[in-house]
């Protein structure tokens, strides 16, 4: 048998060997992709008997789970869970931004071969310091927050304003940092440029 073609044998069978490792590792590989649900008023259940200050509303989301949206103050929380009870308890039900704030009625879930770990909400902060005609003029940042199973909290923040990919950077990191992330234990992540709102929410 000559050296050439002991060579071509042996690069022929290195071949198939990568590919053959290419193909499982694909056939292993979870697809990624994001679903929406509304938290609009009108697609949720309002909790309890809202009043002047303040009000709570339940909104379905994906795989079972439920969003809680708590207003005070003309302050928003937005948490996840279960239930309300279970969503009510989560850390992310505790954070809140101190200038007054909303968080959008658009939820964008990001989904593991179909199972929810993340959300990203964009969020207004107001800007005390830059006033319009109608009072503050608000900053938007989006807001990347992981799910169960383990705690639900703020994972990372991204200025919609400084950062004209504002969206792929909030999904990247949803991607990367959700399922790993240590609620109160991990700092939350400023992602890209930051911006006015940055400052609104992390003085």
């Amino acid at each position: 048998m000559s050296e050439s073609f002991r060579y071509g044998a042996t690069a022929r069978i290195s071949v198939a060997l990568l590919l053959c490792c290419a193909w499982f590792e694909a056939a292993g590989a979870e697809t990624i992709a994001s679903a929406y649900t509304s938290a609009a008023e009108k697609d949720c259940r309002t909790i309890g008997k809202p009043d002047n200050d303040s009000s709570t509303q339940s909104c379905p989301g994906k795989d079972g789970l439920i969003v809680l949206v708590n207003e005070g103050d003309l302050r928003e929380t937005v948490s996840v869970g279960r239930t309300i009870r279970e969503a009510a308890k989560e850390p992310a039900a505790q954070t809140w931004f101190g200038p007054f704030n909303s968080a959008g009625k658009t939820v964008e879930w990001r989904m593991a071969d179909g199972k929810p770990f993340a959300i990203i909400q964009r969020w207004q902060i107001a800007d005390n310091d830059d006033q319009g005609t109608k009072g503050p003029k608000d900053k938007p940042m989006l807001v990347v927050t992981r799910l169960p199973p383990g705690p639900v909290c703020h994972v990372a923040y991204v200025d919609a304003a400084a950062n004209p990919n504002a969206n792929e950077l909030a999904r990247q990191a949803a991607d990367e940092s959700a399922r790993s992330f240590a609620c109160g234990k991990d700092k939350v992540k400023v992602v890209g440029t930051r911006g006015r709102a940055i400052d609104l929410a992390r003085p």
